[in-house]
């Protein structure tokens, strides 16, 4: 699978315009959600490759709409990243738990999520 259109949710705008130029820098076509319910919204409407999914946000979190994403037949196929800053071995394990294919902890390394979408591509 090759990997062009990315969905970025966070409800930082700081967050995302750094997701944003890290990505659009790399030829990505970004889009962005602020919230978790957004974030499943977009998913289903414009089926991304992928998404990476921040985890504290206000309403839906991230690990319950990576849940939902994961678990919703239209988009279980779209890979997710979650990225965030909640840093403990729980947190990591819990977000693979709920369907994400991979987890970074912000700040972002931008190497080290180039390469780890690299992987999923």
């Amino acid at each position: 699978m090759t990997i062009k259109k990315i969905l970025v949710v966070d409800d930082s705008a700081t967050e995302r315009h750094v997701l944003g130029g890290v990505l659009g820098k790399q030829g990505f076509e970004v889009f962005y959600a602020e919230d978790g319910e957004k974030g499943v919204e977009q998913a289903r409407q414009n089926k991304p490759d992928l998404i990476i999914m921040d985890v504290v946000m206000p309403g839906m979190n991230g690990f319950q709409a990576t849940r939902a994403i994961s678990r919703d037949p239209e988009t279980k196929h779209i890979p997710i990243i979650v990225c965030t800053t909640k840093n403990q071995e729980t947190d990591k394990v819990w977000g693979l738990r709920q369907g994400a294919k991979d987890y970074v902890v912000k700040p972002i390394v931008a190497a080290e999520l180039l390469s780890k979408i690299a992987a999923l591509g």
